[in-house]
Formats: structure tokens, sequence, C-alpha cells
């Protein structure tokens, strides 16, 4: 049964010949082995290798009883060996947090079976908490494109996918950076590990920090627990930084510190894990100046551009938007029932800009699928006006006459299209419900849900 290598054993065993032939065998079975015959010894190596288990003898020349496990457990998992074995040691041992407790002389292959399901014990529990940070990397929407631009990105995220560089993802806002980053992990050869996705600009500085490097209990005001971060939770699979030009100073360095050592330290710790990750990032900034005016460390960004990706936008892949649209109505198709696009809307999409790229047309066809799911086809009446309304396409997003900041909502794109018809019409509900293409009474219940007011039909 072999182990990964990149797993990594600290054996703490006073008795040399033991010591050397738990390192001998244990290293034929995969594992990067390591000694030490003292506890201060150990200390040193704990901080030089980072081991991901620890086999540690119970009375060390320079340590007894349970002192050096209370200080090992908390940050990686411990495995006892005593010669004296008793139920009251290894209750104690299981209490204090070690993952078993084995009685020398030690049967190996009993031994390898252990550190196995202990190295696997980690991992799960790692999975189970952070089951909800690597749900939020999930998405619902491939990336879709035949286009020759897309074509190239393609052939990037192949050319790199087994590798371990780290990758930058550069492009506008809403043109796709994220589908990028998670097809180069479905991709690679860390596709059946976690998918983690952070972003960069909605954490403050202090709070990032704990997100990404989890902290150690009692480390701060309110850590009542060990709380692992995201980087554990990404282990053996893929860790996506998103907008990581917004990130501080402080977390600058020691993000560099993580991809320059492949190692990081919770807050509030002594001693360092190993980050057994793929960092994927992506900005819509232009680092090359932000390094220019002293906003991002220099040494960093090179670490970042080792390869890049460029997602194009997609006024420059026009020719993807049918498809596009195509896909989106797919994915919002409600009770078997697809609702289609007319030429002529088709027209008005792929001629338009699109400064809210891929994010912007999915937003407009969804909102063309809500007023047209009674006829089956959206026409150009379904959809808002689209003009350029000349706002920076990386902090707004356009949806008729109105320019929303952030990506708006369907009920704020459905409220604000009512208004408009309500404005159009002077009020007159069935003329309302007509350009809609409903009927009036549901017109009726869609202006009450938004609390505007119309007049009746006679009016």
């Amino acid at each position: 049964m072999n182990a990964p290598v990149q797993h990594s054993i600290l054996v703490i065993e006073d008795d040399s010949v033991l010591n050397r032939l738990l390192l001998k065998t244990l290293v034929r079975s995969g594992f990067d082995m390591h000694g030490a015959l003292t506890w201060a010894e150990a200390r040193a190596r704990i901080d030089e290798i980072a081991p991901d288990l620890v086999l540690l003898d119970m009375n060390l020349p320079d340590a007894r009883d349970f002192t050096p496990l209370t200080e090992i457990v908390q940050t990686r998992p411990v495995i006892m060996l005593t010669a004296y074995g008793s139920i009251n040691q290894a209750v104690e041992a299981m209490r204090l947090g070690a993952v078993d407790y084995l009685v020398k002389p030690v049967n190996l292959e009993e031994l390898e079976l252990v550190i196995q399901r202990a190295l696997e014990g980690t991992r799960l529990r790692r999975t189970g908490d952070a089951l909800k940070a690597a749900r939020k990397g999930l998405t619902d929407n491939p990336m879709v494109g035949a286009s020759p631009a897309m074509r190239q990105v393609w052939d990037l995220i192949e050319a790199v996918a087994d590798d371990e560089v780290t990758v930058l993802v550069r492009g506008e806002s809403g043109a796709g950076k994220e589908l990028v980053a998670r097809a180069i992990h479905d991709a690679g050869r860390r596709r059946d590990g976690h998918y983690v996705a952070v972003d960069c600009c909605t954490l403050q500085e202090t709070l990032f920090e704990t997100e990404l490097f989890g902290h150690e209990r009692g480390a701060f005001t309110g850590a009542d627990r060990l709380k692992p971060g995201l980087i554990e939770a990404a282990a053996e699979g893929t860790l996506f930084l998103d907008e990581i030009g917004d990130i501080g100073p402080a977390i600058q360095a020691k993000l560099l510190r993580v991809l320059e050592t492949g190692r990081f330290r919770r807050v509030g710790a002594t001693t360092d894990l190993r980050a057994n990750v793929r960092i994927v990032a992506a900005t819509n900034r232009d680092l090359t100046q932000m390094v220019r005016e002293g906003r991002f460390r220099a040494d960093l960004y090179y670490r970042l551009t080792a390869f890049e990706i460029n997602v194009p936008p997609l006024r420059d892949r026009r020719e993807d938007i049918p498809r596009l649209v195509a896909h989106f109505a797919r994915a919002r198709a409600r009770n078997g029932r697809l609702v289609g696009f007319s030429d002529a809307a088709l027209a008005r999409l792929v001629t338009y800009d699109w400064p809210g790229n891929v994010r912007e047309l999915r937003n407009v066809v969804e909102r063309a699928l809500i007023l047209a799911s009674h006829t089956g086809l959206a026409g150009p009446e379904h959809l808002p006006p689209l003009r350029d309304p000349g706002f920076d396409p990386q902090t707004a997003v356009a949806c008729g006459p109105v320019t929303f900041h952030g990506e708006p909502t369907l009920d704020e794109i459905e409220r604000h299209y009512l208004s408009e018809l309500l404005d159009r019409h002077q009020g007159n509900r069935r003329k309302v419900a007509e350009a809609m293409g409903v009927s009036e009474r549901t017109a009726y219940r869609m202006l009450e849900r938004h609390g505007l007011k119309s007049r009746g039909e006679g009016a």
C-alpha cells in the first residue's frame, strides 16, 4: 500500500535502532520520513519540515508523559508509541487528541494501516470543516464558447492543467475568470481534490488572514476553538484567489511566503503546516501599474505571473453569444419548457458591446426569459434598450436606462423594467401587460409584488 509522496512523517523515538527501522520501513511505503531522538531535536525538526503526522514515543530523555503530545496535537495528527501500555494511558492519550496508541514492539503492517487511517481521518475532518467554503467554489455555468479567442484560452488551460505552477487569470469583470480557474482544476491532476474559491475584495484584512490561514484556539478574543483555514480546506486541490489585486500589504507578504516555501502558519500558531495546494489567482486590475505605484509587491507579482491566461471580453468573441444565450435558456427552463430567442432578438444581442461581459448577458437573457415565459419566444420587445451607458465596466452593469453599481438581482431588473413600461404607457396596466406578453392579471400581480401603482384597462 503506497502513500502519496507529499505526506511527511516525523518519528520521535529515543531508541536509535527502532528509529532507524521505522524510517527505513516507511520510506519503502512512499512516505517522506524524518527522525528525532529527543524532544528538543523534535521541536526543531517540526519547525524545519512541517510534518503531516508524528509518531511519538511516550517517554523521551528530555520529556515525560503527555507534554509533547499536547503541544504537537494542536497542529497535526499524533500516533503514540510506548513499551509500557496500559488502559489508563491509552484513554488519556486519546482524550488529549492522539489518533491512536500502539504498544512496542510495533507490528509494522499494523502501523502502516494506522498511519493511512490517521491521514485519511485528517483529510475528512478538513473536508467537514470546510464544506461550506468548498461549495462556494462550485458553479452551475461551465465555460461556453468555440470562437478562436476561446479556443486559445482552452489551449492554455490544457497546457497548464497538469502542472503545479501558479496561474494568474486576467480579464474584465464578468468575463468568466472563475470559470477558467475551475476548468484548470477540473482538467488537472488535482481534480479529485477540493476547489475552494475566495473573493479577496469582500473580506477585511484581519478577517481575511484568519479565513485563509486559520487560527489556533485563543489566538484572539472570540477564538474559542481551533479553526482550519481555506488553505487546509483546499488540501490536495485548488485554491482560487479572486481579485488578488485587492489584498493588503501584510497578506501579500504572507501569501508570497506560501508560494515560495509551500508552508503557512495559522494565526496564533508557533509551527508551520504544509500548503499542499495549487493556487490560481485572478484580477481585473492592472497589477503592473500597481507595482509601479508601490501598491502591490513586485516579488509577489513575478510569482503570480509565471503563467498567465487572458480571458477575452465578450465583445471580442461575439460568435459565442448565440451559444451562451442557448446555454442560459436551457439552464432556466422551467417544467421542461424551453423559451427560444427570435432572430431579431439575437441580432440585437450580438451587435451590443456588453460592457458587463457574460455576467451582463446572463442578466439580460434571464430577464427576457421571465418576460417571455408565457409566449415561449423572446423577441426584441423583451430586451432592455441595449446602449452603452458610458460607465466603467469594472464597477457597473447596465440594464435599460438604469445603471446598477454591482451585479443586480433579477427582482431589481424586473422592477426597473416594469417602472419603465409604466412610464412609457402612462400607467395603463393593459398596455403594460401587452408589451410584456403576459395577461393583465399576471401584470397586476407583478406590479403589486413590487409595490408599483397602475391604472386599470379603461383608464
